[in-house]
């Protein structure tokens, strides 16, 4: 191979492999211009103190933008009372209307995702399945 065949090969694989990553970047992140931020999120719940111990029992997707949908139950009230929190899941109301014992059957949710753009990774632990159905109205009751 030529000199000049040579150099026109390392300098065209040296701008992939430098402007490569830039550009998938680029196309990663949400356009300003676009008509809403993806928000979507994926929960999961296990019996168990941590959620690397625990196996996952069950597990929801959910889809806020454009609309809600997904496979959770009540994908429209748990996408309202996201945005009401606004995407913060230990600002979730506990409802005082519901009683629960002191039964000590630890459960563990985890939320990986979007929401509204920004990367979610959350998990919380909490004593009984009833606890865990009293956060919110709808957003862990699946």
């Amino acid at each position: 191979m030529p000199n000049t065949a040579r150099w026109a090969a390392t300098i065209t694989l040296t701008a992939t492999a430098v402007c490569g990553p830039l550009a998938g970047t680029a196309l990663a992140t949400p356009s300003p211009t676009a008509l809403y931020a993806p928000s979507s999120l994926v929960f999961t719940t296990g019996h168990g103190e941590i959620a690397a111990e625990a196996t996952p029992e069950r597990a929801v997707t959910l889809n806020c933008a454009p609309t809600a949908s997904g496979t959770h139950p009540a994908a429209a009230s748990a996408c309202a009372e996201l945005r009401a929190s606004d995407g913060d899941f230990d600002a979730l109301p506990i409802r005082s209307d519901v009683l629960c014992t002191r039964e000590y059957d630890p459960v563990v949710v985890t939320v990986d995702g979007v929401w509204q753009g920004k990367r979610i990774s959350y998990e919380r632990t909490f004593p009984n399945e009833c606890v865990k159905n009293s956060y919110g109205t709808t957003v862990f009751t699946y």
